[in-house]
C-alpha cells in the first residue's frame, strides 16, 4: 500500500510541475516567438527549436545547482538593516534587464512598424538563440525556486521539464504565426515583460507582490485584447 501511495504521490507531483512548467513557460514562448520573428521566416522554426532546447538545458542545469540555488537566500551584506542576500541580487539584475530589453523591443517593434517589410534588418540567428537562452535563465529563477517547494525528487522534475519543453517546441510555431497576423500581442506581450521586470525588482527589495495579482492583471489584460483582436477581424470582414 505504501508503495502505492508513494507512486501516486510522484504522479501527483509530476502532473503539478508539468502543468506549472508549461504555465510558467507561456510567457517564455510568447517572447521567443517574437525574438525569432526578427529573422528570415526559412530560418525562425530552427532558431525556435535550438532556442527551446538551450531552454531546457538551462533548466535542468539549474535543478542539478538546487542545493546552490537554496543557497542564494543567505545574507551577503546589509544596507540600511536591510539584509540582502544573492537571491536579491539576481532578482534585481534580472529585473532590470527585463525593464531594458522589454523597453528596447517596443521601441524597435514601433521603428520597424514604419519601415517596409522588405527594408527591415534582420538580427543574427545565433543572436537571438543566445537572447532566448539568456530569457530563460532569468524566466526560470523563480520557477525552479517554486519547483524544489513543491518537489524534493530530481527525476520527477527533470521529467516534467522536458515534458514541459516538448509541448512548448509543438505549439511554438502556432504562436509565432499568431502574433505574426495580430502584432498588438507583441506589445502586450512585452508589456508584460515589463510587469514581470517590475514584479522581480519589487521582490529583490523585499516588497513582495503577490502572483496571483500578476496572473490576474495579465489574465485580463488578455482576454481584452482577445476580444479587440475578435472585433477587428469581424470589422475587416464587414468591409
Amino acid at each position: 500500500m505504501s508503495a502505492g501511495v508513494f507512486a501516486a504521490s510522484l504522479w501527483i507531483a509530476f502532473g503539478t510541475l508539468t502543468a506549472l512548467e508549461i504555465v510558467l513557460g507561456v510567457d517564455n514562448l510568447i517572447f521567443v516567438s517574437i525574438l525569432v520573428g526578427r529573422l528570415p521566416p526559412p530560418r525562425q522554426r530552427r532558431a525556435r527549436l535550438i532556442g527551446l532546447a538551450l531552454a531546457m538545458i538551462t533548466r535542468l542545469v539549474l535543478l542539478t545547482l538546487v542545493v546552490g540555488l537554496t543557497r542564494l537566500t543567505r545574507p551577503l551584506f546589509h544596507i540600511a538593516e536591510q539584509a540582502v542576500s544573492a537571491r536579491d541580487v539576481v532578482l534585481a539584475v534580472g529585473g532590470l534587464f527585463l525593464l531594458a530589453k522589454g523597453a528596447l523591443e517596443i521601441h524597435h517593434t514601433l521603428e520597424a512598424a514604419a519601415l517596409p517589410r522588405a527594408t527591415r534588418d534582420h538580427a543574427s540567428e545565433w543572436a537571438i538563440v543566445l537572447q532566448i537562452a539568456a530569457f530563460d535563465i532569468v524566466f526560470s529563477l523563480d520557477s525552479v525556486f517554486t519547483a524544489v517547494g513543491l518537489a524534493n525528487d530530481l527525476p520527477v522534475m527533470i521529467a516534467a521539464i522536458v515534458v514541459a519543453i516538448a509541448v512548448m517546441m509543438w505549439l511554438s510555431g502556432k504562436v509565432s504565426a499568431f502574433i505574426e497576423r495580430h502584432p498588438s500581442i507583441k506589445v502586450l506581450a512585452l508589456s508584460f515583460l515589463l510587469l514581470i521586470g517590475c514584479a522581480l525588482t519589487a521582490e529583490a527589495a523585499h516588497f513582495d507582490i503577490p502572483k496571483g495579482y500578476l496572473y490576474f492583471a495579465m489574465a485580463f489584460a488578455t482576454g481584452v485584447e482577445m476580444i479587440n483582436v475578435r472585433l477587428r477581424d469581424l470589422l475587416r470582414r464587414h468591409r
